[in-house]
C-alpha cells in the first residue's frame, strides 16, 4: 500500500498535520497489514495504529460470542491490555472452545476466522474399537487427546462445520492435521480421496496422499499385500499389481506446518455470505484393501485458503 504525503505549499494535504483520530479512521478502513506497515512511515501513524478503535475493526463481528465459548475465551477478554495484543494472540494461540472440541484463531492478514475441529469432534469409523484406534494425549498437540490408527483396511474421517461459522465471502480450504510416531504405513502407493462439500449436494473430490514420501514413488506398481481379516489372521500373501487412484490428476502431498504437525489439503470452498448450511468434509481409502497403521490425526482445521 503506497502512501504519498503531500506538503500543503505543493497545493497537497498535509497528512503530519491531520487529527490522530481522523488518521486512526483512516488505517480502520485498511487490513491489519497495512495498519502495521503505514505504522513505520511517521510517529503520528504508529500512535494511531495503536488504537482500540482501528483494531476493534480488524475482528470478526461475533468474535466476542465465540471467545465467550469457553472459560479460557472469557479470560482472554478480561485480560488483554489492547486490542491490538488480543488480535496477534489469537492470530498465534488458537483459543479452545465449546469443551475442548474445537479451537478458534484469526488469519493474521485478515483477521478472518479459523477453526480446527478436533479428532474427537469427527467421525472417525472404527475409533471406538481400541484394537484399532487409540485415544491418547500428546503433549504437542491443543487438544487434549488425538486418534492413533493401529490397524485398519477401511480408513474413514469425516468433519462437519456450519458456513455461517466463517467468515463470508471468503474461500476457505480444509486440512488433515496429523503425524505419526515412526511411520505411516499402507499409504505408500495407493492416494486416499478427499471431499469438501455443501451436505447435500456433491462436493469436489481429489486424491491425497498421506505417506510423506508417496509423490516420489511411481504410480503403478507391483507390489506384495498382505490381506488380512477383520480378527486380524492372515489370510494370503501375493503380488498384486496395484493401480493409484487418480492417476490422471494432480495429488495433494502433505507438508510441514510451523506448529511440528503435518498437513494436506482436503479441498477448497467459497463462503457466501449469509450462507448457513453444514459444510462436510471426508478423507476415505476403501479401495485399495490395504491395512493401515501408524497415523497420528490432531484433527481437521478449515481456514482461508493463502492467495485467495
Amino acid at each position: 500500500m503506497a502512501v504519498e504525503m503531500k506538503n500543503e505549499s505543493n497545493g497537497g494535504i498535509d497528512l503530519y498535520a491531520l487529527p490522530e483520530g481522523c488518521i486512526a479512521n483512516a488505517l480502520s478502513l485498511t487490513s491489519p497489514r497495512d495498519a502495521c506497515r503505514l505504522s513505520l512511515v511517521a510517529s503520528t501513524f504508529r500512535s494511531a495504529a495503536l488504537c482500540d478503535e482501528v483494531w476493534e475493526r480488524f475482528f470478526p463481528a461475533d468474535y466476542r460470542d465465540v471467545l465467550c465459548r469457553s472459560a479460557e475465551g472469557i479470560e482472554l477478554l478480561r485480560s488483554a491490555i489492547s486490542m491490538k495484543q488480543l488480535y496477534l494472540h489469537l492470530c498465534d494461540k488458537p483459543v479452545l472452545i465449546d469443551g475442548g472440541s474445537k479451537s478458534f484463531s484469526l488469519e493474521k492478514s485478515s483477521g478472518k476466522k479459523c477453526y480446527m475441529l478436533a479428532a474427537r469432534d469427527l467421525t472417525i469409523v472404527w475409533s471406538d474399537t481400541p484394537r484399532y484406534w487409540k485415544w491418547i494425549p500428546l503433549p504437542e498437540s491443543r487438544f487434549s487427546v488425538v486418534a492413533e490408527l493401529l490397524d485398519v483396511c477401511w480408513l474413514e474421517i469425516r468433519g462437519k462445520i456450519r458456513t455461517s461459522m466463517l467468515s463470508p465471502e471468503t474461500n476457505y480450504a480444509a486440512y488433515l492435521v496429523f503425524t505419526s510416531k515412526s511411520r505411516i504405513y499402507g499409504f505408500e502407493y495407493q492416494p486416499a480421496e478427499a471431499e469438501v462439500g455443501i451436505s447435500g449436494q456433491e462436493g469436489k473430490k481429489q486424491a491425497v496422499h498421506l505417506d510423506p514420501d508417496g509423490a516420489q514413488r511411481p504410480r503403478h506398481q507391483i507390489m506384495p499385500r498382505w490381506r488380512r481379516g477383520l480378527f486380524g489372521h492372515h489370510l494370503a500373501g501375493r503380488m498384486i499389481y496395484q493401480e493409484t487412484l487418480h492417476a490422471d490428476q494432480d495429488v495433494q502431498n502433505p507438508r510441514q506446518r510451523g506448529d511440528g504437525w503435518m498437513e494436506v489439503e482436503l479441498g477448497e470452498i467459497f463462503i457466501k455470505e449469509g450462507q448457513d448450511v453444514d459444510l462436510e468434509m471426508s478423507l476415505m481409502e476403501v479401495k485399495g484393501g490395504n491395512w493401515k497403521s501408524g497415523l497420528i490425526v490432531e484433527g481437521i482445521e478449515i481456514r482461508p485458503k493463502e492467495g485467495k
